[in-house]
């Protein structure tokens, strides 16, 4: 069986937004090698909001403690455009715990990650809040 066969039927593309250099190379090797997923990347809010209008990936992973920049004003814009307002956001934090339900309905998040996260894991955590099915390349 072949498995990179299997995983790469689904063709997903995830659109990784993260200002941290570092970050955004450890999930986009974790998403594209663990997982197959095509991974776009964008450095900041508005390069992120310009690729999901361009490319309308299949999901968005945010990471919502970007220096000096409301990720929720992103979020707003996202819910906001008809052309991104049903792209589902995995928020990636630091500070998940105090992160309001309230507000994570209101913005429609799929669900949160928290800082620091497995990476070997990662994978399966996006999938299961995206409700894909997931089978890992290490498998």
């Amino acid at each position: 069986m072949n498995m990179l066969g299997e995983v790469n039927i689904s063709g997903k593309t995830i659109l990784l937004i993260d200002d941290e250099l570092n970050v955004r190379e450890i999930v986009k090797f974790c998403l594209q090698d663990l997982a197959g997923w095509n991974v776009m990347t964008a450095d900041s809010p508005l390069e992120g909001l310009e690729n999901a209008v361009r490319h309308s990936p299949d999901a968005i992973v945010l990471d919502i403690s970007i220096h000096d920049v409301d990720s929720f004003k992103l979020m707003n814009k996202l819910r906001n455009n008809p052309e991104t307002q049903t792209i589902p956001v995995v928020l990636l934090s630091a500070k998940a715990r105090w992160l309001d339900s309230q507000v994570l309905r209101q913005y429609q998040v799929a669900g949160v990650i928290s800082k620091p996260f497995d990476p070997v894991t990662l994978p399966a955590q996006v999938a299961q809040l995206l409700g894909w099915d997931f089978t890992s390349l290490m498998d």
